[in-house]
């Protein structure tokens, strides 16, 4: 009975050993192994086999992109402006050797390392290029930062200045700079708003004179032709009412000569145009020429008379 026992715990021992000799390093970490205190290998990605009481995991090293937010530090500009800047700092592990035995705290190194690269740079330029080349400092840090880190197995892979918190006063003065500025932009926009409405309404203005114009010009050109055509209609009624008076007269002639009337009674009927014409309003009277016309006309109107009483015994 003992001896069952004492095989079975042989057994759970030897198993929980087999099972601690495994190790399998997930994605995108790596294991830095020690045999016998001293640098052995350094596992990947996969399942791993250690020996006993010889081998050991002396880190895990995390191989993602990790940021560091590091507190405000106090810097001093060229102008001796003291100002608080907080950084940002996104860094990779791309050796686990070199990370593992390269420096004690790589976290409180880069801090250090940090503030120090950002007075150094910060030292050099004035309050205003401060303010105004963000860009410029990150890109200037994380050079050096990363050539710094280097034999550490850490790559820098992107610096940035979180804020940037001038002195009190100056703070004051960009505000107050700031706010002028906002009003002298406000002004030049209701001065832009201003004109452009009144060019507006010059603009409507003009178009309704222009419209107006136009409609005028229409107005009288209709006139003018409403004008035109009547007059063209008045003649158009009087060359017809002469035309028709003619076209009567012409048509009393022929009718005349075709019942066979003869020179006597023409000559009555010339006497009676001659009448009607004196009768009317003209001042002007032509007499024809020829008396002796007149004295034959006399004579035809006695023959014609004596034959009509003739007629009527």
């Amino acid at each position: 009975m003992f001896g069952i026992a004492f095989l079975i715990i042989f057994i759970a021992i030897l198993v929980y050993f087999a099972f601690s000799c495994i190790r399998i390093v997930p994605q995108a970490h790596a294991f830095v192994i020690e045999r016998l205190g001293a640098y052995s290998a350094t596992w990947n990605v996969g399942l791993h086999f250690k020996l006993p009481f010889i081998e050991r995991v002396a880190r895990k090293v995390n191989l993602k992109e990790q940021v560091v937010d590091f507190p405000p530090q106090p810097v001093i500009t060229k102008d001796n402006v003291t100002m608080q800047i907080d950084s940002i700092v996104f860094f990779q592990i791309t050796d686990a050797k070199l990370f593992a035995y390269g420096v004690e705290n790589p976290i409180m190194a880069i801090e250090n390392l940090t503030a120090t690269t950002l007075r150094n740079i910060i030292g050099e330029m004035e309050l205003d290029e401060t303010l105004t080349s963000r860009e410029i400092i990150n890109t200037k840090m994380r050079t050096s930062l990363d050539i710094a880190t280097d034999p550490w197995g850490i790559k820098v892979t992107r610096v940035e200045l979180k804020n940037i918190t001038p002195p009190s006063a100056i703070r004051e003065a960009m505000e107050k700079q700031m706010k002028a500025e906002r009003e002298r932009r406000e002004s030049i926009l209701k001065a832009e708003g201003e004109k452009k409405s009144a060019v507006l309404v010059a603009e409507g203005r003009k178009e309704s004179m222009i419209l107006q114009a136009e409609a005028d010009k229409q107005s009288t050109i209709l006139a003018a032709e409403a004008e035109k055509e009547k007059m063209l209609r008045e003649a158009e009624g009087q060359a017809e009412a002469i035309r028709r008076v003619q076209q009567a007269n012409a048509d009393g002639i022929r009718m005349i000569r075709e019942a066979g009337a003869d020179q006597s009674v023409l000559t009555i009927k010339s006497l009676e145009a001659l009448a009607k014409m004196a009768d009317g309003k003209s001042t002007k009277l032509i007499i024809p020429s020829d008396l002796q016309g007149i004295a034959g006309l006399a004579a035809a109107i006695r023959s014609v008379a004596t034959q009509d009483e003739g007629e009527a015994k």
